[in-house]
């Protein structure tokens, strides 16, 4: 994003804020740095937890954050959820407030034991014809088939999320990174912003999900 930003010439007030537990700890220190300073329009705030402690809704406070900004927030799912919760208790709109998850959530796939584990490879069989899906952490590509994104991801050997076949909604989870989905059968409570359910997900477009 700061690329871009720099790229266009960006008048924009932009706010950095990076939470790290050192500076041995900090990657892209550097580069981000170096992005910020070619913009004229900037601020920018490290919080190393080692010694300042875990940033909070009085830190944001003092260092006056408008509250009238979109805020975009990538971490682990702890992180997330404590910065979403303290970005709204100053005042920004929820809906201005978007995440993006730092790491992959781990395999869960109930009922499924002594399954021999095997690399992401193409699905087997002839390819699909619909829009081209991108697993992300596994690198693979391949076009959409019958079925769900999850019956997919399967095919494909690429690590699963779901508690759905054994009546637990919502388990599926994943990050959409790109792309527009339809769903069948529609879920009862459709995921957040920026997420999707790939048990009951059909790209309409080009997808690339972060499994």
């Amino acid at each position: 994003m700061l690329h871009d930003l720099a790229e266009q010439r960006s008048t924009r007030e932009v706010w950095w804020i990076h939470c790290a537990r050192g500076p041995d700890e900090h990657p892209l220190a550097a580069e981000a740095r170096e992005l910020l300073g070619s913009l004229p329009n900037t601020h920018e705030y490290i919080c190393y937890t080692a010694t300042a402690g875990r940033l909070t809704k009085d830190k944001l406070v003092d260092l006056d954050v408008p509250v009238d900004a979109t805020a975009y927030i990538c971490g682990p799912a702890g992180f997330m959820t404590d910065m979403r919760e303290a970005l709204t208790a100053i005042g920004i709109d929820p809906a201005g407030i978007r995440t993006e998850l730092f790491g992959a959530l781990p395999p869960t796939n109930p009922g499924i034991t002594d399954q021999t584990t095997r690399p992401p490879h193409e699905p087997p069989g002839p390819p699909g014809n619909g829009p081209l899906v991108t697993f992300a952490r596994s690198g693979i590509s391949t076009p959409f088939r019958d079925g769900s994104v999850l019956e997919l991801a399967e095919a494909c050997d690429v690590p699963t999320r779901w508690s759905c076949r054994t009546g637990v909604c919502h388990n599926c989870i994943t990050p959409l990174l790109s792309g527009e989905v339809t769903y069948s059968p529609t879920p009862l409570e459709p995921p957040p912003e920026g997420q999707t359910l790939i048990c009951c997900a059909r790209p309409t477009t080009d997808l690339v999900l972060d499994m």
